[in-house]
């Protein structure tokens, strides 16, 4: 496939996978676009290799996780060598990695995420759950700030990049109980349904519906930390890649604020943003990019709260 045709792969990926990422999107300046859909059409296909997905949708559980990891493994290891693949995900991997000298180690542990839950892997402890959010979406975070142009020796504003991938998954975690509960997952550290007296297979009975409003509540807490750390990176980035990170910020955070503000409700239908809730999302953000050196000026936040990832990655 020529490159032309890998990027409008990339692109029908994303718009049909997530309505949320195709909208922030198209605020990038286009070089960055193309590479965002191209990162995004890989991440998207390991996904749904992993979970026997379409485009995000229908999540199943497996037969086969071990072999699937083992294939997704495989493609991506070609990709990197500059390999043409014949699968137009790993191809996209292959284009942007050489297009952006993309870290090999960022790559390898998106897809030790994946080994993870092939494995049945939950986390016992909030240190491990956000271990495991970083595998699977701080990387990806990290990653997509070097398609923007940051240098990967630049570890502080990685860090910024990686906290948004946090604020995403957890956010993702928080919305998304039940359906992971459906397929025999459970992504809620079990000390803290340990100290609710839930059994991570019985995380959706009613009787145990107040008391889980109350620990996703402390997800949902825990990203908009991590959010707000993340936007402070936005001021190494210039107008437009700023403008869309931003944008995806309020978007994406704004499903984690519904899933709190629902409580016990908040399972009973799929927390979304509307099409004008995007659209607005987009002029704040278009503000807030504009003041960024001024609203989001100074360092890390000092917070004992934030993890941070491992930095052998790069």
């Amino acid at each position: 496939m020529t490159r032309e045709a890998v990027v409008e792969t990339a692109r029908q990926s994303i718009a049909r996978g997530s309505k949320s990422f195709a909208a922030a999107s198209t605020l990038f300046a286009k070089p960055v676009r193309e590479r965002a859909w191209l990162l995004y059409s890989w991440c998207r296909a390991c996904d749904d290799i992993a979970d026997g997905q379409v485009h995000g949708h229908g999540m199943t559980v497996v037969a086969d996780p071990q072999a699937r990891l083992a294939r997704m493994a495989r493609l991506t290891e070609r990709a990197l060598a500059g390999e043409a693949t014949g699968e137009a995900p790993f191809d996209a991997l292959r284009i942007v990695a050489a297009e952006t000298g993309l870290p090999h180690g960022f790559v390898r542990d998106h897809i030790a995420g994946f080994a993870l839950d092939a494995e049945g892997w939950r986390p016992q402890t909030e240190a491990d759950l956000l271990r495991y959010c970083y595998h699977v979406a701080g990387v990806v975070g990290c990653m997509m700030a070097v398609v923007m142009g940051v240098d990967p020796a630049d570890q502080d504003t990685l860090d910024r990049a990686c906290d948004l991938g946090l604020a995403f998954q957890l956010a993702n975690i928080a919305r998304d109980v039940g359906e992971d509960a459906g397929v025999g997952r459970c992504y809620l550290p079990t000390d803290w349904l340990a100290e609710a007296s839930i059994a991570p297979s019985d995380v959706m009975a009613p009787a145990h519906r107040r008391a889980l409003t109350a620990i996703v509540a402390r997800l949902t807490t825990l990203a908009a930390s991590f959010e707000t750390s993340a936007r402070r990176g936005t001021t190494a980035l210039d107008f437009r890649s700023a403008w869309a990170v931003l944008a995806a910020a309020k978007i994406y955070g704004d499903i984690g604020r519904k899933v709190a503000a629902r409580g016990g409700g908040a399972w009973d239908a799929r927390v979304m943003t509307s099409a004008a809730e995007k659209v607005g999302a987009v002029a704040l953000a278009g503000a807030q990019a504009s003041a960024r050196r001024w609203l989001y000026r100074g360092s890390r936040l000092a917070s004992p709260v934030l993890w941070s990832r491992p930095r052998h990655a790069a």
